[in-house]
C-alpha cells in the first residue's frame, strides 16, 4: 500500500517557476468510467489552484439533451438536429446539471461519443479551455477518454486512470445507492463492461493511454494515496522541464 501524502503548498515548487513558464501547464488524466479520474482531478486542481474540466460532462450533456427530446443518441440524424442548439446553450450552468450524473445520460453520453462529427464539434471547446483562462490562473486539469492522445496531446503531465472493472463497478454500485437508486451489482458490473467496450473500441479517439503517460492503477488505493502518487510526478515533471535549457 502506498503511503499516503500530507500535501503543502509550499512543498511542491517555487511558484515563480509556473510563473516564468510560455503558456499555462495542461494536466491531462484519462480513464474508463469510475476509475477515479474525476476525483484525482479535481483534487489536483484543487491543491494547485489550477482550472478543472470534466470533458466527459460535455458529451453527458449531449446525450442527456438527446434523450430529453426523446432522441435516438445512437442515430446520427436524431444527435445533429440538437447538436447546434446544444452548442449555443453550451456553460458552466448547463454542465452543473445533477441529471448528467445519471447511469442514463452516462450511457448516452458514451453513445454520442462515438459519433466522429460530436468529436469535432466538441474539441475546440476543450481544446480553448487553457487559453480561456485568466492571467491568474497558472494552469488547466482536463480528465476524459482521450485527453492525453487527441485533445491535448502535448500536456506538460499525462496521467492514465485505471482500475478493475468488478472495483469500479462496486464503487458507482455504492454510489447508486447513495444517491437512491436502486440498482444490483450485476447490472452495474455489465454497464460499466459495455461502456469500457464501446469506448475502447470505437473507430475514433478510443480509450486508451498516452504512450507518454503516467499510468495509475487505483484498484487499491484510497483518493489520498491516488492523489499522493500523482502529485510526486506532476513535482519531478515540471521541476525537469524547468530545470532543462
Amino acid at each position: 500500500m502506498v503511503q499516503a501524502m500530507a500535501f503543502r503548498s509550499n512543498d511542491f515548487m517555487d511558484k515563480n517557476i509556473l510563473k516564468n513558464r510560455d503558456g499555462k501547464i495542461v494536466i491531462a488524466i484519462d480513464g474508463p468510467a469510475a476509475s477515479g479520474k474525476g476525483t484525482l482531478a479535481r483534487n489536483i486542481a484543487k491543491r494547485f489552484g489550477f482550472v478543472h474540466l470534466d470533458t466527459g460532462m460535455l458529451y453527458r450533456g449531449l446525450g442527456h439533451t438527446v434523450l430529453k427530446a426523446g432522441k435516438n443518441p445512437e442515430n446520427e440524424k436524431d444527435v445533429k438536429s440538437v447538436l447546434d442548439d446544444f452548442l449555443d446553450k453550451l456553460s458552466e450552468k448547463t454542465l452543473s446539471n445533477p441529471e448528467l450524473r445519471t447511469d442514463e445520460s452516462g450511457s448516452a453520453a458514451s453513445k454520442v461519443a462515438a459519433l466522429p462529427f460530436v468529436r469535432d464539434a466538441l474539441l475546440d471547446y476543450q481544446r480553448d479551455f487553457a487559453g480561456k483562462q485568466s492571467d491568474e490562473v497558472l494552469g488547466v486539469v482536463l480528465d476524459g477518454r482521450d485527453i492525453g492522445t487527441v485533445v491535448c496531446p502535448n500536456a506538460d503531465i499525462k496521467v492514465f486512470v485505471t482500475a478493475s472493472a468488478e472495483v469500479r463497478a462496486e464503487r458507482r454500485h455504492k454510489e447508486l445507492l447513495s444517491r437512491g437508486v436502486e440498482t444490483d451489482f450485476e447490472t452495474v458490473l455489465a454497464d460499466i463492461k459495455q461502456r469500457d467496450e464501446r469506448d475502447s473500441n470505437r473507430p475514433v479517439a478510443p480509450l486508451k493511454p498516452a504512450v507518454d503517460s503516467y499510468q495509475l492503477d487505483t484498484s487499491q488505493l484510497n483518493t489520498t494515496e491516488a492523489l499522493g502518487q500523482v502529485i510526486d510526478v506532476i513535482r519531478a515533471q515540471l521541476v525537469k522541464s524547468a530545470s532543462t535549457p
